[in-house]
């Protein structure tokens, strides 16, 4: 047992894998555990859930800055990031990072839009806030000033990171990494002056609040191209984010970030004020982290302590 942020967490010792799946604190593991007991008991109704999506959907709102109307709740990144690049003129140009995450970059060449270089000759920019594979922060205050369209994946920034990103035209993000859900649950902002950009290709019940029939007619708001929700994701999404949005995120990166730098340090490397850190090192026994892009990948998150960081140390020393 730990206690961070003011959370119990029974995370065991060694854990620096949360850029892969966070480790939830126990009450949001108690709520989605109280949820299953209810379902084995059939004591739900798909209207039960309704509630968790709009919490986790106003919640996902105040973690990067925007409404809730301008929210839409779906399942996967790449389900969103493909609603985008379904809806982009054919042909579109697209700048993306060449390390970036496959849901962020594959859906745009799926499309057939074309991959170029730099942002000078895109039509959009598609980039990961916090880069998986190694931590690397965007320069988001480049982005926001090149004026050109941007649709930012914040699956390994929120959480740790404070973020304010009202400006960007579309915003996505998963709930098991930082923000300590179920997997299941995702999001997607989109700026309203965006909205009729986008097709509703996922047309359905919970788009429409049609059950049956052939009418088309799309919510008003955000919630137009939102996916029927992953119950129990959403049950834990509903406890988690709610509760994050509440702290002081500053603090909970200066955490994450002294923790890196410590193992950073340790190894002789530079700080790169990220969560997430690379090393040219094999991975150690007794620590889980991950290997990505041919180098062992660690994070650390509220949950982490001193300790964790020093198993890796002394593994390695």
């Amino acid at each position: 047992m730990r206690e961070a942020f003011g959370a119990v967490f029974d995370v065991e010792p060694g854990y620096l894998n949360t850029a892969s799946i966070g480790v939830p604190p126990r009450h949001v593991a108690d709520a989605v555990s109280a949820s299953h007991e209810r379902w084995r008991r059939g004591q739900d109704t798909s209207s039960t859930f309704n509630d968790a999506v709009e919490i986790s959907r106003e919640a996902f709102g105040r973690l990067i800055g925007v409404p809730a109307t301008s929210v839409a709740c779906g399942a996967t990144v790449s389900q969103f990031v493909s609603l985008v690049a379904q809806s982009l003129p054919v042909g579109s140009k697209v700048f993306v990072d060449p390390g970036d995450f496959t849901s962020v970059t594959l859906p745009f060449v799926a499309a057939g839009h074309q991959i170029v270089s730099t942002v000078d000759e895109c039509d959009l920019v598609a980039m990961s806030v916090v880069q998986s594979a190694d931590g690397k922060i965007a320069d988001l205050e480049a982005l926001r000033a090149s004026g050109k369209p941007v649709l930012l994946d914040v699956s390994q920034a929120a959480g740790w990171r404070p973020l304010s990103l009202a400006w960007a035209d579309f915003v996505v993000g998963v709930a098991y990494k930082w923000l300590m859900a179920p997997r299941g649950a995702a999001w997607m902002a989109v700026r309203p002056d965006r909205m009729e950009s986008l097709k509703p290709l996922a047309a359905n019940w919970y788009s429409t609040g049609e059950n049956y029939g052939t009418d088309l007619v799309l919510r008003s708001d955000a919630r137009r191209f939102d996916l029927s929700p992953t119950w129990f994701s959403h049950v834990g999404a509903a406890v988690a984010l709610p509760w994050v949005a509440t702290l002081d995120l500053e603090a909970v990166r200066a955490h994450c970030v002294k923790l890196t730098d410590r193992l950073l340090s340790g190894l002789g490397l530079p700080p790169n004020d990220s969560a997430i850190v690379s090393v040219g090192r094999p991975p150690v026994q007794g620590v889980v982290s991950s290997v990505r892009a041919g180098r062992t990948r660690y994070a650390c998150h509220m949950y982490n302590t001193i300790e964790d960081v020093d198993r890796v140390l002394e593994a390695l020393a």
